[in-house]
């Protein structure tokens, strides 16, 4: 991601928008939120969680060693054990930072937590689903970045959320269409406005034919029959997604076309490279991965992340933790669809 930096500065006028709100709804909070970060040793996460802890938003907790409570190997070796898992490596996989902080979490010592700036997302992933597993009814881990341009005329005054751009390579229709309803309900929650919902291909409304139109077609069906209530158009190239006359022209009468704030890409290939385009190219801020469908906040991060992004999705791990992901689902009236599909 960026060059690390000591303030929002140089953050796009939404992007510093967007944590001004993040930080107001917290100081509303009747607790603060303790937040684990696994990678202590590393600069960027030292500076973030000063940060944090100097504005008493969150109770940061900095893990720089090994050696945690021993309930936390018990809890592992009894989520493990099964899967062949000794009481040793139960142990000594509990030592390793990484997985001290989803144990944190899942053991309720913690309310989420932030890792990935010195881990891959590889790794963070597998620590998470270890330790604290999917909420219920959910089936697919995924993520989301969001996205704060400069041009505010976009998505949600300047702010979309992209997915999936971290996790599921190449989802299949079940999986595109969880990763769609997840990311909707954190549109929602996080952003404070409705979804809409854009399932991007390289076409619009049928001016193509092919297997990869199909399955976003058919992603999209399942989301309109499982939340007929949620605002959702597909199959949307990116332009009839995001400009207004060029959606009124592709896509006629769609509640989605030219006014999406939330894009769903059909592949990680597309959605990863989109991000960083628009991140580089478009001087944009990019806060994320966000782990979607875990049963409590635990996020990633990218290896070249700055202090400020550790810092934002600090912030968003917190509010994020006074339901959990499972909470923000539930809350975005998403819940039911889940649990029936």
């Amino acid at each position: 991601m960026r060059v690390a930096t000591t303030a929002d500065t140089t953050l796009p006028e939404s992007a510093r928008d967007l944590l001004e709100r993040f930080r107001t709804h917290l100081r509303k909070l009747p607790r603060r939120p303790r937040i684990v970060f696994p990678e202590g040793h590393d600069s960027r996460v030292q500076e973030a969680v000063g940060r944090l802890a100097e504005e008493g938003l969150v109770d940061p907790v900095l893990l720089s060693s090994d050696g945690p409570p021993e309930e936390y190997a018990d809890l592992y070796y009894a989520r493990r054990g099964a899967k062949g898992v000794s009481r040793e490596q139960a142990a000594s996989t509990a030592r390793d930072p990484l997985y001290h902080a989803a144990l944190m979490v899942a053991a309720g010592d913690a309310d989420a937590g932030v890792g990935g700036a010195a881990n891959t997302t590889a790794d963070t992933v597998r620590a998470a689903l270890q330790c604290i597993g999917l909420a219920k009814g959910v089936r697919t881990i995924s993520s989301c970045f969001l996205m704060c341009v400069r041009d505010r005329r976009f998505g949600c005054d300047g702010v979309l959320a992209f997915a999936d751009g971290g996790i599921v390579i190449d989802p299949d229709v079940e999986q595109l269409t969880e990763v769609a309803m997840e990311t909707a309900a954190n549109v929602r929650v996080l952003l404070e406005v409705e979804p809409r919902v854009a399932m991007l291909s390289f076409s619009t409304r049928g001016s193509a034919s092919h297997a990869h139109i199909d399955k976003v077609t058919e992603a999209t069906r399942r989301i309109r029959e499982r939340a007929p209530e949620l605002l959702v158009d597909g199959e949307l190239q990116a332009d009839a997604a995001l400009v207004a006359a060029i959606g009124a022209s592709k896509a006629p009468g769609s509640p989605v076309a030219g006014r999406a704030n939330t894009l769903i890409f059909p592949d990680l290939t597309s959605a990863n490279i989109a991000y960083k385009l628009v991140e580089r190219l478009g001087d944009a801020a990019a806060f994320g991965p966000l782990l979607q469908g875990l049963a409590k906040p635990f996020h990633d991060l990218s290896r070249g992340c700055s202090a400020e992004d550790v810092y934002a999705v600090g912030l968003i791990a917190g509010l994020q933790s006074v339901g959990g992901t499972a909470g923000a689902i539930e809350r975005a009236g998403f819940e039911r669809c889940f649990r029936s599909s």
